[in-house]
């Protein structure tokens, strides 16, 4: 039972990772037109219809949404806000490649809270396949001098809000649903939206300085239908993408699946070739190499005498 749901961790999480990277493809492409905060509106709102049928068909029924623990399910969904609107404001001013470079960090601080937090036993193996996978995400981006932009420091702290709320997925699942969580996250999304778009959403405070600040304090624009469309798009892909990211860690150990973000960097790759013609070169393909070859290190790693999670965890 522990190795099935080992494997169904990590599936979720692969397929959770491809679904969000279309999201970030969308924010990328909008933020040097639309403010951050009215796409964030835009997709929370949409994305409620479809967290109440993933509910309904995960859970049997919506009972689970009532649930005591509202408020740290709130306040998780509070830090994953602030991890994402860090990683999209870097995104607006840092290359595709120097951002998910730099938010690689979240494996490494997942796999440490839980050996901190959870008290998982993270074997010397799970370490050296978090460093391998690393290392393959380093090799293929390479990232330059346009790293010390203070924009650089968004996407870390991106990986550390991010390896908090997972932290606390895991601790969660106990009592809480994937789906229950991810719909208190959502709400949490839309009231920070808000909150940000009755600061800066008449344009009083845009600011054209940085392009990170420009993502945040450009005021509210009439949309195309295209884009329009694509903003609501992200609700449907954040609705399903984080149900599975969270349920990833709710029901696995997080020092195994955490490796398997690296895979995010698969995704930079292909969006970069099919929208800017970009292909890694000989070093980029070795470290996907690296990454690939860690991953399954890790599987195969994982034995039926580890640890996989805290004392009565689903």
């Amino acid at each position: 039972m522990r190795a099935s749901s080992t494997t169904i961790g990590i599936l979720c999480l692969i397929a959770g990772i491809a679904i969000f990277s279309v999201q970030d493809l969308i924010l990328k492409l909008i933020s040097g037109s639309y403010p951050l905060h009215q796409a964030m509106v835009l997709r929370s709102l949409t994305a409620f219809p479809c967290l109440l049928l993933i509910t309904k068909a995960m859970d049997g029924n919506l009972r689970g949404l009532i649930s005591p623990t509202w408020p740290a399910m709130l306040a998780r969904g509070l830090l994953n806000f602030l991890a994402y609107t860090a990683y999209y404001l870097a995104l607006a001013a840092l290359p595709m490649a120097t951002t998910v470079a730099l938010y690689f960090t979240a494996p490494l601080m997942i796999t440490l809270l839980s050996a901190l937090v959870l008290k998982e036993r993270v074997s010397s193996r799970r370490w050296l396949a978090v460093g391998a996978g690393f290392a393959g995400v380093l090799i293929m981006v390479r990232p330059g001098g346009d790293v010390f932009d203070w924009a650089a420091l968004l996407p870390v702290f991106c990986g550390a809000a991010y390896a908090g709320s997972m932290v606390m997925a895991r601790i969660m699942g106990t009592r809480d649903s994937a789906a229950a969580l991810a719909f208190w996250g959502n709400i949490a999304f839309l009231l920070c939206a808000a909150v940000l778009a009755l600061i800066y959403g008449g344009g009083a405070h845009e600011g054209t300085g940085h392009a990170s600040l420009a993502f945040l304090t450009r005021g509210w624009v009439w949309p195309t239908m295209k884009d329009a469309a694509l903003m609501c798009a992200c609700g449907v892909i954040a609705a399903i993408g984080l149900t599975l990211l969270t349920q990833a860690y709710r029901i696995a150990a997080n020092s195994v699946v955490a490796p398997f973000e690296f895979t995010f960097a698969f995704w930079g790759i292909l969006w970069g070739w099919l929208f800017w013609g970009d292909l890694p070169d000989d070093l980029g393909w070795l470290g996907i190499a690296i990454i690939i070859g860690a991953g399954i290190y890790v599987v195969r790693a994982d034995g039926p005498t580890k640890k996989a999670a805290p004392e009565g965890a689903a």
